[in-house]
């Protein structure tokens, strides 16, 4: 059986004019699930039947990935459209609130859909994502220009996509188990898994745009106020492309604020220690 079979159920839903896949488990209140770079809905496969005890999960393909729409113009990977594409999932599902979880990119509009639609999200919890006014502070840092170096490259046109493809995307693969503390966390289905996803037509410019429309994003924009939704930060400390700094002060900009570190873990964090990750979010959930 193929790694992506389980006992949850691919869907589909059309939101902001596009036809977004997920995979959905259980019955209950939202919680919806916002995966990073280069991966696909698949980065919570460890996630989705433990909290589907008592959520009706639902784990997202962003648009541009896996099997959601990838649109052709560069201009449709801005965060104005992905908090539209958040809150049309939320409401054809059939929901008004969630609980949101990101990670990575999902985790960064997590954060902006947060401050856009407070009234929506019930309770937030990030992976290995600063707040934006953290992450602004941190790229004014050499430490933090050089662990983001890679961003940069990304600017370019084509050049990113021939890296990334070549070898039978082998960079894939070494961003994924390469970074990872845990070499175990991801087999080679898991590998096949993402390398898969990152090959289908238009995925990688569509997951590279993400990248070139940085300052489109707000993410370097310092001047954020106080969010007044539940938060839990859980931050892999073993991180090369984010510092464990950048979570520093988070609480200056949200309330009520948490954070859980976990050292032996890298930026996959929700991979390479499930149950830890697990626990700490069912802890945040039920106080």
């Amino acid at each position: 059986m193929s790694v992506l079979e389980g006992t949850w159920q691919h869907e589909y839903i059309i939101s902001n004019g596009l036809r977004l896949h997920y995979v959905t488990q259980g019955e209950g209140p939202l919680m919806l699930m916002l995966h990073g770079f280069p991966e696909f809905w698949y980065s919570w496969r460890h996630q989705i039947p433990e909290f589907a005890k008592d959520y009706k999960v639902v784990a997202l393909d962003l648009r541009g990935y896996n099997d959601s729409d990838k649109p052709k113009a560069q201009s449709a990977y801005v965060m104005a459209e992905f908090i539209k594409d958040i809150e049309g999932v939320i409401k054809g599902l059939g929901y008004d609130k969630c609980i949101l979880v990101g990670h990575d990119w999902g985790g960064a509009i997590a954060w902006s859909f947060a401050y856009a639609h407070p009234e929506m999200v019930e309770r937030l919890i990030v992976l290995n994502i600063p707040h934006p006014a953290k992450f602004a502070e941190g790229f004014r840092t050499p430490q933090q220009l050089l662990k983001s170096s890679y961003m940069f490259l990304f600017q370019l046109p084509v050049l990113p996509e021939m890296l990334l493809q070549a070898g039978d995307y082998q960079a894939i693969e070494n961003g994924l188990k390469g970074m990872a503390v845990n070499k175990s966390a991801f087999t080679p289905e898991d590998i096949a898994a993402y390398k898969d996803a990152a090959a289908k037509r238009g995925a990688l410019t569509a997951a590279l745009n993400y990248y070139r429309n940085m300052l489109q994003q707000g993410m370097t924009n310092p001047n954020w106020g106080v969010l007044n939704v539940p938060t839990l930060m859980i931050w892999g400390e073993k991180d090369t492309a984010l510092g464990r700094e950048l979570s520093y002060g988070t609480a200056t900009y949200v309330n009520p604020f948490q954070v859980r570190y976990i050292p032996d873990a890298s930026h996959w964090v929700q991979q390479e220690k499930p149950e830890l990750v697990n626990e700490y979010m069912r802890e945040f959930l039920s106080s």
